[in-house]
């Protein structure tokens, strides 16, 4: 089933105005927020719940995949203690088998952002989802463009029958644009902009503009070497399979979960669900699940350029946390 535009998440009432907690004056963060962005595993959820911490803040996931239930260790969430100290929007609010667009994200992140201000506290948006994070930042106009399950299941068909980057080669004919932001093996973004051009006859791109949103944003970013990076990847990784990942994996498709949803296309849940099928053995399924964390990681990067001046990059090898406040305090302090 579907998320529409009708459903009651997006449609909750403002919360009452309320005074800052934490010592600042109630017109400080007046129409600011503090965006943290960067590559897999960088530490971008632990310097969003210190700095939230120290300004009293509210923590908005851009993160795509942490927005679904049941989906926990794999999607490295904040545990239940951290969303417990500190507020958390925008995570466990779908099931797997829902369909949950960018347009949605949108417009959710822009309720929780009003929200968020409008009670005096700074509104953190923290993930590594290019596409989620921009969509807000940016104010893209997003097409509120209904799926064509048929046209889906054609294209899904033509994909795994030729087995080629055909519908790749396709949308860089009629909109190089889109093409140039989205992986090509991403194949479900693929068809999905070749769905909007089908109905609208429209670049996918075009419908994609730009209208500065109500807010200005700081953006953090974080990053460190490549080689230090994916250590801290095969490290995590490590950690989930010691956490239960597998056992995670099972108890989605317990629930009813099958894997040729997009959400069990999430790195981790695809390789798990290969080691279940028994298509892979585990030692396989692990050294897949890092290579393709590494390569989502340099995904990311093009998403969040190093060469991007309205990112403010560190290093997580210096005191980020230091450097940050210092520097929320100097820019939205003005």
């Amino acid at each position: 089933m579907g998320l529409s535009f009708n459903h009651p998440l997006l449609h909750t009432e403002p919360l009452p105005s309320l005074q800052p907690a934490g010592g600042y004056p109630v017109d400080f963060f007046m129409n600011q927020i503090v965006a943290i962005v960067g590559p897999t595993a960088v530490g971008k959820s632990e310097l969003a719940l210190s700095l939230a911490r120290t300004f009293d803040g509210e923590i908005i996931n851009s993160d795509s995949r942490q927005v679904y239930r049941y989906m926990d260790i794999g999607t490295a969430k904040p545990s239940l203690e951290e969303r417990a100290s500190i507020p958390h929007h925008l995570i466990d609010i779908v099931e797997p088998s829902e369909t949950f667009s960018l347009a949605i994200f949108q417009q959710l992140a822009f309720k929780a952002i009003e929200d968020i201000l409008q009670r005096g506290k700074l509104p953190l948006l923290v993930g590594g989802s290019g596409l989620y994070a921009w969509a807000v930042i940016e104010g893209w106009h997003v097409p509120h463009v209904p799926p064509n399950h048929h046209f889906r299941h054609l294209m899904e068909e033509k994909a795994a029958r030729e087995k080629g980057d055909s519908l790749y080669l396709r949308l860089q004919e009629i909109d190089p644009q889109a093409a140039e932001k989205i992986d090509p093996r991403n194949t479900r973004r693929v068809i999905r902009a070749l769905e909007v051009y089908e109905q609208t006859s429209i670049p996918f791109s075009q419908l994609q503009q730009k209208r500065p949103p109500f807010f200005d944003t700081l953006i953090l970013g974080l990053t460190t070497r490549r080689d230090r990076l994916y250590c801290r990847i095969d490290d995590r990784v490590d950690r989930m399979m010691e956490q239960g990942l597998i056992t995670e994996v099972r108890s989605l498709v317990d629930r009813g979960y099958g894997f040729d949803l997009p959400a069990m296309s999430t790195v981790g849940y695809r390789q798990i669900g290969h080691l279940l099928q028994e298509r892979i053995d585990l030692s396989t399924a692990i050294q897949q699940t890092k290579s393709h964390s590494h390569r989502l990681a340099r995904h990311q990067y093009a998403w969040f350029r190093l060469n991007d001046a309205r990112i403010r990059w560190f290093d997580i090898q210096d005191d980020v946390e230091s450097k940050a406040s210092s520097l929320i305090k100097e820019e939205l302090g003005r």
